[in-house]
């Protein structure tokens, strides 16, 4: 497979091959797949999840680098106004007012610091969120369809770890036995929705 396909649309091409696949005579609920494209597209499916898991440490290192360069610029403020308070020590008025800028400036990098760790933060941890319930969803999906396939090929199915809850979708339930013709499968859907 393609190395640039994400999981949408692997999850897209595996619904598409069941909902465009061949009817079964006299079986409006069934139809007829090719077991090995659809367990390929599984198999693609589990090996693209772990790139979704790189973005997200992509993400925290550069909400790292970026927190690292804002405590950099303070640093650098701090240093310039101790600096120019140093330059100013000559006369006694030229010190208090060297002292008070360089407060100020110091308060003024501190609170632009917090700013900054602030929305970073709030940034990577939206990212980080949106990248989790994403996985979450696309793995739901990807045991639904495994289980679905192991039952259908009358393999047993391991206990698995809670589901997480998923939107409402119209899912498929298989209410005979599944059969298998020449290397296909024979799959009987009824919407829940109906």
């Amino acid at each position: 497979m393609d190395g640039n396909r994400d999981v949408l649309e692997l999850l897209d091409m595996l619904y598409a091959m069941v909902t465009d696949a061949w009817g079964v005579p006299l079986g409006n609920d069934k139809c007829i797949i090719e077991r090995e494209k659809a367990v390929g597209l599984i198999n693609d499916i589990k090996a693209s999840l772990p790139s979704s898991v790189a973005e997200a440490q992509r993400l925290v290192a550069a909400r790292d680098e970026f927190i690292g360069n804002a405590k950099r610029e303070a640093e650098a403020l701090r240093k310039n106004a101790e600096e120019q308070a140093r330059m100013m020590v000559e006369e006694q008025e030229i010190v208090r007012v060297a002292k008070a800028k360089s407060s100020e400036m110091l308060s003024s990098a501190e609170a632009k610091s917090k700013e900054l760790r602030r929305v970073a933060s709030q940034y990577v941890d939206d990212i980080i969120r949106q990248t989790v319930e994403n996985l979450n969803s696309a793995l739901s999906t990807v045991q639904m369809a495994q289980s679905s396939f192991r039952s259908l090929g009358g393999v047993k199915e391991k206990t698995a770890a809670p589901q997480p809850q998923q939107q409402e979708q119209p899912q498929i339930q298989s209410q005979e036995q599944p059969r298998t013709a020449g290397g296909k499968i024979i799959i009987e859907q009824r919407r829940s929705d109906e």
